[in-house]
């Protein structure tokens, strides 16, 4: 696309008339329909005019006006027909998420390790152990919420997610 790497700021007006004017997977339309309740008419297509551009030229002001207003009122319908699509979407996308997910089945008593994120307080840098316990499982919640307890006792405030637990072999 471009062949020297200092002239990106010409192309740059392609790439950013691009990304609204493309269809998205998950809603089937554009993001400029979503907004404006019409597809966007891009340079070209007003230097060489098409069918749309040469009817739209042609009307008064107060026709262009009312065929506008008219297009407007049906951005809500153009949205709901944008939802009844997503919601297949999103279900076809957590389809296809939980047949590649391992469930994680912990019972009380259980001794876990409990992963160290990058944001967390215990992160001590990117070559300090990633896990940290062991702790056990005192109660297990639903859709894989784990409450966990100290080996001392003392109980974690909040519950963790099972994905940020896995399984001890001391």
């Amino acid at each position: 696309m471009i062949d020297n790497y200092k002239a990106w700021h010409e192309q740059l007006p392609y790439a950013l008339l691009g990304y609204p004017t493309t269809d998205r997977t998950s809603t089937g339309a554009t993001p400029y329909l979503l907004v404006y309740g019409t597809e966007a008419v891009i340079p070209a297509k007003v230097e060489i005019p098409s069918l749309k551009i040469i009817q739209e030229a042609e009307l008064d002001n107060a026709e262009w006006v009312r065929a506008r207003y008219e297009q407007l009122a049906l951005i809500d319908e153009k949205r709901i027909v944008v939802i009844c699509h997503g919601q297949p979407y999103r279900k076809r996308m957590a389809r296809a998420f939980n047949k590649r997910l391992r469930t994680r089945l912990f019972q009380i008593r259980q001794m876990v390790l409990k992963r160290i994120f990058m944001h967390q307080d215990e992160c001590k840098g990117k070559f300090a152990p990633n896990w940290q316990g062991p702790y056990v499982v005192r109660k297990v919640l639903s859709r894989g919420a784990v409450v966990l307890t100290e080996m001392d006792g003392q109980e974690w405030p909040n519950p963790i997610n099972s994905d940020a637990i896995k399984r001890y072999y001391g």
